[in-house]
């Protein structure tokens, strides 16, 4: 009797063992599915959102991008608000086509674009973050350039240099003698255009003219490099 049950294990053991490995075999000849498309090995996978998004998110080209960017009515208007305020600089002899500028916190670059649009060969924007191909990075306060390589020096942003002394002896240090440096700012008075004008040790002032930017009421500043630095 018990040789018999024991013979009965056996049988019902191999079955079972038979019966797991087909299993196993099936299931791995079977393809997974999965969100994932391995029609392309390089692609770069970027995580979706769900389990099953397999919605393709195409990775942005820095000229896509900046097609997008420029051609909106907000870049327009900022980029043709700074030729009016540049026509104006160059009608006082301040700035020619041959002038090599440069524009301090220059944000995204539009101040920079006016100026190539305008026919100025020479325009350099640098920025804490970059926007190419408009502006490099680097830092306002230490800028990468030798002294006196520019004719005209030029920030909308002033006002939030975190050190104003620094920013605006970088400014002058990069300016030739006889060139230019130019800043605009909003809510400019009396106290603040003398205290403004005792930042820059090495330039005489020109003129503080009321100006509309970009469709703010600010004022510009205009101070000229006449000394050399110490």
């Amino acid at each position: 009797m018990e040789k018999h049950i024991q013979t009965l294990l056996n049988r019902f053991s191999f079955a079972s063992i038979t019966i797991a490995t087909i299993t196993l075999i099936y299931l791995l000849s079977q393809t997974p599915e999965t969100c994932l498309s391995d029609s392309n090995p390089n692609t770069q996978i970027r995580f979706p959102k769900s389990s099953c998004d397999s919605t393709h998110r195409e990775l942005v080209s820095i000229e896509k991008k900046n097609k997008r960017i420029w051609s909106t009515n907000d870049w327009h208007k900022k980029v043709t608000s700074f030729q009016q305020f540049f026509n104006e600089i160059e009608n006082l002899g301040f700035l020619g086509n041959q002038s090599k500028v440069i524009c301090v916190s220059a944000g995204a670059g539009q101040e920079v674009m006016a100026l190539s649009e305008m026919g100025v060969i020479d325009v350099t924007g640098v920025e804490l973050v970059d926007s190419p191909p408009l502006v490099s990075k680097a830092d306002p306060h230490n800028l990468p350039f030798f002294d006196g390589v520019f004719d005209l020096g030029f920030s909308a942003h002033f006002a939030e240099a975190l050190f104003p002394l620094r920013f605006v002896s970088e400014m002058e240090r990069m300016v030739r003698i006889g060139g230019f440096c130019i800043i605009v700012l909003q809510d400019c008075f009396d106290d603040d255009l003398k205290e403004i004008k005792g930042l820059f040790r090495r330039s005489s002032f020109v003129s503080a003219e009321n100006v509309s930017l970009i469709g703010l009421k600010m004022t510009r500043i205009i101070m000229r490099r006449i000394k050399s630095p110490p």
